[in-house]
C-alpha cells in the first residue's frame, strides 16, 4: 500500500510517500516539500495572512495531486504549532478544505510528542528499555518518555527554534547579551518541563529527533546523511557546548556554508543548539542518540496499526483522526509494493 503523510510545519510543508503494509517497515518512496515558513506570514495579531493562506492552499493542492499521480491510496494531512497557535487557525483549516478538499487535522502538542515517541520506540525496539525522546521543531519543543509503545508522559513547550530566533535573536549575528538572555530563558523553561518527568526515573536511552538534532550531530562530527539511516549517530553535550560560541559568532550566511545546515535553517540553528543544550542539562544527559524517524513516521505507523487491526485506536490517550482517503481502498492481497529505491520519476528521498 502506498500511503502519504502531509505535514504542515512552521518551516516546511512536507509530503512523504511510503510503501508498506500492516506489520511491515515503511519504505520511503518519494518526498515533495516546500519551505513555506508560515510564521513569516503572520500579521500583528498573530493571524496567518490571506497571502499565507493562499500559498498553503496552493501547495496542499499540489501535494494532493502529487500523491494521486504516484498512486497513493491514502493520505493523512496534519498540522502542528504553525496553525495550532495562530489567531485564525480554524479559519485557515476551513479555507484549505474549501479550496483543496483536503482536511488538515490539527495535532495538539501532546499528540505530536506521543506520535514522535511511537516512531522512536519502533526504531529502537523494546531492547531500548525506558526511552526519552526530544524533538525540536520550528514552533515548539516536544519531550516524551515511557516504557511502552506510547509514552507515560508527553510535554510540549514553546521552545521552537524558529520562534525563539524570531522573538529573541534580532542581530546577524546576534549580540552576546541577546544570546545570554535567551539561554537563561530556555534553561528556565526546560528545567520546569523536566520536573514533570522526575517521577518516571532516568531513561535507559535518550534520543533526539528532528532536523535540528541531525544538523547539530553533523556539526559535532556525526556521519553525513549520505551515509544512510542505519549509521549510528550521537550528539554529546560537551561537543554541543563547545559549538555554541562558534555558531553565535557567525552570520546566517556563514552558518549556511557549514556541512549539514541548510540555508532555510541556518538562521535558527543557534537557537536550536541552545534548546538542545538546555534540555540535555535539564535531563542530565551527556549524550543522546539520533533517530532518523520522527512525527511523520509515527503517524504512518499508527495508521498502519489501525489498518492492521481494522479498528480505530479509541483507547489511545491521544487518539488521532484518520485522514481523508483520497482513493478507494484496494482489496486485501491486491497490493503490490514498490521495490526499494523505485522512484517512478518522483523526487528520490
Amino acid at each position: 500500500m502506498r500511503l502519504g503523510v502531509l505535514d504542515v510545519g512552521s518551516n516546511t510543508v512536507h509530503l512523504l510517500l511510503v510503501d508498506a503494509h500492516p506489520g511491515a517497515r515503511p519504505v520511503p518512496f518519494a518526498s515533495h516539500k516546500r519551505p513555506l515558513q508560515l510564521v513569516a506570514h503572520l500579521d500583528a495579531e498573530g493571524a496567518i495572512t490571506a497571502e499565507g493562506q493562499r500559498l498553503l492552499a496552493d501547495f496542499v493542492a499540489e501535494a494532493r495531486n502529487f500523491a494521486l499521480r504516484h498512486h497513493a491510496q491514502d493520505m493523512l494531512a496534519f498540522t502542528t504549532s504553525a496553525i495550532r497557535e495562530s489567531a485564525n487557525g480554524q479559519h485557515v483549516l476551513d479555507f484549505v478544505e474549501r479550496e483543496t478538499a483536503v482536511v488538515l487535522r490539527e495535532l495538539s502538542g501532546r499528540q505530536e510528542a506521543s506520535m514522535t515517541y511511537l516512531a522512536v520506540r519502533r526504531w529502537f525496539g523494546w531492547g531500548a528499555g525506558t526511552l526519552l525522546d526530544l524533538d525540536i521543531g520550528g514552533g515548539s519543543f516536544e519531550m516524551a518518555q515511557g516504557q511502552d509503545e506510547l509514552p507515560d508522559v508527553a510535554v510540549s513547550v514553546p521552545l521552537g527554534a524558529g520562534r525563539l530566533t524570531r522573538d529573541w535573536l534580532h542581530g546577524d549575528p546576534p549580540g552576546p547579551a541577546a544570546v545570554q538572555a535567551l539561554r537563561s530563558y530556555i534553561r528556565d523553561v526546560a528545567q520546569d518541563a523536566a520536573e514533570e518527568f522526575r517521577e518516571y526515573g532516568a531513561p535507559h536511552v535518550a534520543a533526539g529527533t528532528s532536523k535540528t538534532f541531525r544538523s547539530l550531530a553533523r556539526l559535532t562530527g556525526a556521519a553525513p546523511s549520505a551515509a544512510g539511516p542505519y549509521v549510528r549517530r550521537r550528539l554529546r553535550r560537551s561537543d554541543l557546548t563547545a559549538l555554541i560560541p562558534r555558531l553565535a559568532g557567525m552570520t546566517a550566511a556563514q552558518r549556511a556554508e557549514l556541512d549539514g545546515v541548510s540555508a532555510l535553517r541556518a538562521p535558527q540553528v543557534l537557537a536550536g543548539a541552545l534548546v538542545a543544550e538546555a534540555a540535555m542539562e535539564a535531563f542530565s544527559i551527556k549524550s543522546l542518540r539520533i533517530c532518523p524517524w520522527a512525527l511523520r513516521e509515527g503517524l504512518i505507523l499508527q495508521r498502519f496499526d489501525t489498518l492492521r487491526f481494522d479498528t480505530p485506536h479509541v483507547d489511545l490517550p491521544v487518539p488521532l483522526p484518520a485522514g481523508p482517503r483520497i482513493l478507494p481502498p484496494v482489496p486485501a492481497g491486491a497490493l503490490v509494493l514498490a521495490e526499494a529505491g523505485e522512484s517512478n520519476g518522483s523526487a528520490p528521498l
